[in-house]
């Protein structure tokens, strides 16, 4: 029996609460345990306000939890300051979100290479041509020089997904990446976002309400009212009527 992937992130007993002007804070995550571990690719569903966005947010290490334990790729982060969080961030992990954020003025390669950009202040020649493999490899290298208003949604969705990749991250997290393309490009962008992570072994937590999206992942993690009502592998079988 081959052994278990080591723990990308370990959660433990992780509660968030906000402090919306009453005397008393709402508590939005109840005690969260979660697992991720290199190589999986999971589906993050929920109903609206079950806190799926809340969740993705903290292992962006873009919000801050309110207790709990947080592991990323072993080291605690819990306790870090804002400068060290973000340096975490820019090595680790990698974004794609519902609307892709591009910048309109650049062109396709600078936006992938947007990130390199701000953690170096600069683009050199090695990062440069890895954004122009990342383009290539979602199926844009001849729209390298097109800036996002001459690019179909989809096709910025792509230049989207090249550009969460660009530093190497182990781990990418996807809010609806497909939820504003219609029902061919949807199925285009995950087709590619599967396809990552078979060839690099990239490891995704996909936020998505489409359950056709969801059986085609390998596992799925349910949120209702703030817990996990459900955490379960998703069979081949199933996956493939999806």
């Amino acid at each position: 029996m081959n052994a278990p992937a080591p723990e990308l992130i370990a959660l433990d007993g992780v509660r968030k609460s906000y402090n919306l002007g009453r005397p008393s804070e709402a508590e939005v995550l109840h005690g969260i345990d979660l697992q991720v571990r290199r190589g999986e690719f999971i589906a993050l569903m929920g109903p609206s306000g079950s806190g799926k966005s809340t969740l993705l947010n903290i292992l962006g290490l873009l919000e801050r939890m309110t207790s709990g334990g947080y592991r990323l790729d072993g080291e605690a982060v819990q306790g870090l300051d804002d400068a060290a969080l973000t340096l975490r961030r820019r090595r680790t992990l990698g974004f794609v979100f519902q609307f892709h954020h591009l910048l309109p003025a650049f062109t396709a390669l600078e936006n992938v290479t947007l990130p390199v950009l701000m953690a170096e202040g600069r683009v050199g020649a090695v990062p440069r041509e890895r954004a122009r493999g990342l383009l290539d490899a979602v199926g844009l290298a001849q729209a390298m020089d097109k800036r996002p208003g001459e690019l179909s949604g989809g096709m910025q969705q792509r230049v989207a997904i090249a550009r969460a990749l660009v530093m190497n991250p182990p781990l990418v997290l996807a809010d609806e990446p497909t939820g504003n393309l219609d029902t061919a490009s949807s199925a285009e962008v995950f087709g590619l976002l599967r396809r990552i992570h078979a060839e690099r072994g990239t490891s995704f937590v996909v936020v998505t309400h489409d359950p056709r999206l969801a059986a085609r992942c390998d596992r799925l993690v349910e949120l209702i009212d703030g817990r996990i009502a459900r955490d379960e592998a998703i069979s081949p079988d199933r996956g493939a009527e999806a």
